[in-house]
């Protein structure tokens, strides 16, 4: 069995997280947005194979419905004697419906107790902005979700909390009204995408950035028709990968490392899972490193517009007639059977 070797990055807690990841986001169904389970089994056969070949750091949410499977898994290799607990760095993220500060704790023990887990390596706020189950907007002020993120990690629920989807002046809002600086930002980040002003604000901050979507629109079939950014049979990117007997998104995601950037690219491709994590073996040049900067157009891929008139939305606005909600963000059962709380 091939094995990776991942290094880590330290936090400004002074934990070390691994510089790259197992994102377990299934997404929704385009058709009818709601939940995809289509790959459910293979996901959790890859969580397990990504345990065996060398993965300690696994990126899950509440949202994902799939807390109690890791769980199972991480037991198992705990047993197994392949990994113990304190080698895992495993995160989850609090959902939007849980934003009041008394609500964060109770959304972290739900975590723990579906993940079979003592207690977290890291929690997230997983949007700055809040809703109920019928998905109207509750207008609660992140910073008071905060405090019950401050508070689940000094009762020791979790060794790190962070947050996800901020922009830099809800970030220097947080930082200016909190006791516990984030740890990291984990945002949509990719060729095409590069946020290099909130990567700057964050490395001045000493808050890690975390990268989901990692390769944003290249893989065309995933991608919606009008997409912009460099696709996988880009010339340039694969005359690099081919320089270095790389694929073109082990070279993305070194691009990304050499940034200072932790990723947490998903797979149901079992070879692709230790492709991923081979990217540690090579070192891109700086003008390879400085050709791959100029892909960035600044184009997000993934825009939640339905959100966009909500208190606290994060990023800019689009001239889109309003939607709803998909429903699969709104309720919801964990694991396989639909049937966890």
């Amino acid at each position: 069995m091939a094995k990776v070797n991942i290094p880590t990055f330290t936090l400004n807690n002074g934990i070390q997280m691994p510089a790259l990841g197992y994102g377990t986001w299934l997404g929704l169904r385009p058709e009818d947005g709601e939940f995809d389970y289509s790959g459910w089994d293979k996901m959790v056969d890859c969580i397990s194979y990504a345990i065996d070949v060398g993965y300690r750091h696994i990126d899950t949410a509440h949202l994902y419905r799939i807390e109690p499977e890791i769980g199972q898994v991480i037991k198992k290799k705990i047993q197994d004697g392949v990994v113990k607990r304190e080698d895992l760095f495993i995160t989850t993220k609090v959902w939007q419906t849980y934003s009041r500060e008394a609500d964060v704790e109770v959304s972290v023990r739900g975590s723990l107790n579906r993940l079979g887990l003592d207690y977290l390596d890291q929690v997230l706020i997983h949007w700055p902005l809040s809703f109920n189950e019928e998905g109207v907007d509750q207008n609660i002020d992140y910073l008071e979700t905060w405090r019950g993120f401050e508070t689940v990690l000094k009762k020791g629920l979790t060794r790190s909390i962070g947050v996800s989807n901020f922009n830099v002046d809800q970030l220097k809002r947080l930082i200016a009204n909190s006791n516990v600086k984030p740890v990291t930002n984990q945002v949509e980040l990719n060729l095409a995408f590069g946020q290099k002003e909130l990567v700057d604000y964050c490395t001045s901050q000493n808050i890690r950035v975390v990268a989901w979507a990692p390769f944003g629109a290249m893989i065309a079939s995933r991608a919606a028709p009008d997409a912009k950014g460099p696709k996988m049979d880009d010339p340039t990117l694969v005359a690099i990968a081919k320089k270095y007997n790389k694929s073109v998104t082990q070279v993305v995601l070194r691009y990304l490392y050499q940034r200072g950037i932790i990723t947490i690219p998903k797979t149901v491709t079992p070879s692709r899972v230790v492709e991923n994590a081979s990217i540690f073996d090579f070192e891109l040049s700086q003008a390879e490193f400085d050709t791959l900067a100029k892909f960035d157009i600044n184009y997000r891929s993934n825009r939640p517009t339905f959100w966009q008139n909500y208190s606290h939305y994060p990023f800019e606005k689009y001239d889109v007639p309003p939607s709803a909600v998909p429903k699969a963000l709104l309720t919801w059962k964990n694991g396989k059977n639909q049937d966890i709380d």
